[in-house]
């Protein structure tokens, strides 16, 4: 894996998205400054905005729903806060929304997850610049209704590709909905509004997720989420730091930041096989099953009082079944630990007689827990381990199954019935 190349892609494609949704923020008058009003001669159907050009801005019906739902949502951030920090944190969710997106999509492509098998960001052909998704639009498994049938045959003829791309996009984003709806929320929102995508455009984010890391990464591991997610925090790290050296606290707002490192392979390959592994060798001893377990440490030698003890343990341990099993980690990340302890999960299955396709769908549904205080984070945990599922049964994500993932902004909320779940009296 070139992680170079992926921390550059990371730390420039946050750069690019801010940029982007900025300026489009921009042309409809809000900026870090304030929100302007439309032009006095707006009206219901359309609206103008003054960018400073002879031919004000202007959207029409639906963008104008979306833009006075991105307003009021600024207003809502404002309320906690003040405006600069409100538009400053609204930015930053819609850019990291799509980033997500566009690399679950790069992921799904490269290893055909998605359900209709059609390229979105790239094609399959080395030297055709358009994605698949363009060339190929009723080859794949959306669903068009007769307005968008024309309108995509319009697009088509008139050779206007680069619409016909974002248009294509945001309607895979709303059909991945259905199947992994914690990502893909429906983009009927200013989310949508905010969108710049290009696959002609050389210094646009597509071209660059498409060229310059290599499709093996993506097919080497789902670790690679884990990895753009750190890098793409980089420099909102570093600033955070920056300030804490003046002596300016850090506020909820920057705690994800600065706190999401990813766990090195060989730390996390120690803590699952010495925690879970153990559990279930101690219970059931197999020698092949250790030797997959690279960092498994064999119990050191123990006076006779611990041996007794630790026999009446083993004793309960020959008790447990595979869906016994809970692993929860509290600060999940990406999922990196919940990840491997997937992978090791499976192979406990296996020695008791599962198939691979059962096994995935009870160890999603029975065995992982994990919780972050950050969005961002969970939505790639949950694409993860979702992922996982996929890459051992091909109608994994028909089957409705719900990870047991979940964000906490806030702990205020927080109730006795929720602490009880995860086994606290």
């Amino acid at each position: 894996m070139n992680k170079s190349a992926i921390k550059n892609f990371a730390i420039w494609a946050r750069r690019k998205l801010i940029s982007d949704i900025t300026y489009k923020a921009g042309l409809l008058g809000i900026t870090d400054k304030g929100i302007k009003d439309p032009l006095v001669q707006s009206t219901k159907e359309v609206q103008f905005f003054d960018i400073g050009t002879k031919e004000p801005y202007q959207i029409t019906r639906k963008d104008i729903e979306k833009r006075a739902k991105l307003v009021n949502y600024i207003k809502e951030k404002e309320e906690q806060s003040d405006y600069s920090l409100a538009y400053k944190t609204v930015i930053e969710e819609v850019a990291y929304t799509w980033f997500n997106r566009l690399i679950a999509i790069r992921f799904m492509e490269v290893n055909e997850y998605l359900p209709s098998k059609i390229r979105v960001l790239s094609s399959q052909s080395k030297t055709k610049l358009e994605p698949d998704i363009v060339t190929m639009p009723f080859d794949t498994d959306l669903e068009y209704t007769d307005q968008e049938k024309t309108k995509i045959l319009s697009l088509i003829n008139e050779n206007k590709q680069e619409e016909l791309f974002k248009k294509l996009f945001i309607k895979q984003c709303n059909a991945l909905n259905t199947v992994l709806p914690a990502l893909f929320e429906k983009t009927t929102d200013f989310t949508e509004l905010l969108l710049n995508i290009s696959f002609t455009d050389r210094e646009g984010l597509v071209y660059h997720l498409v060229n310059d890391i290599e499709e093996e990464d993506f097919k080497e591991a789902v670790e690679i989420i884990g990895w753009m997610y750190q890098y793409y925090n980089t420099e909102p790290k570093d600033e955070v730091f920056a300030l804490l050296k003046n002596n300016v606290k850090i506020t909820k707002e920057n705690i994800p930041a600065v706190t999401q490192l990813f766990t090195p392979d060989w730390i996390v390959r120690y803590m699952v096989e010495n925690s879970l592994g153990r559990i279930w060798v101690e219970g059931h001893p197999n020698e092949d099953l250790k030797s997959n377990w690279k960092y498994y440490l064999e119990e050191a030698e123990q006076e006779d009082h611990v041996k007794q003890e630790l026999e009446k343990i083993r004793k309960e341990y020959e008790k447990l079944r595979p869906e016994d099993i809970k692993v929860i980690d509290p600060c999940m990340g990406s999922a990196h630990i919940l990840v491997y302890g997937f992978d090791v999960l499976l192979q406990i299955y296996e020695t008791q007689g599962y198939t691979k396709r059962d096994a995935a769908k009870l160890i999603i549904e029975n065995n992982l827990y994990g919780l972050d205080i950050d969005d961002r984070a969970y939505q790639l945990a949950y694409f993860a381990v979702m992922m996982k599922g996929r890459q051992y049964d091909r109608r994994f994500l028909n089957r409705e199954i719900t990870p047991n993932l979940h964000s906490i902004k806030e702990s205020n909320m927080v109730i006795k019935d929720h602490l009880k779940y995860f086994g606290t009296p």
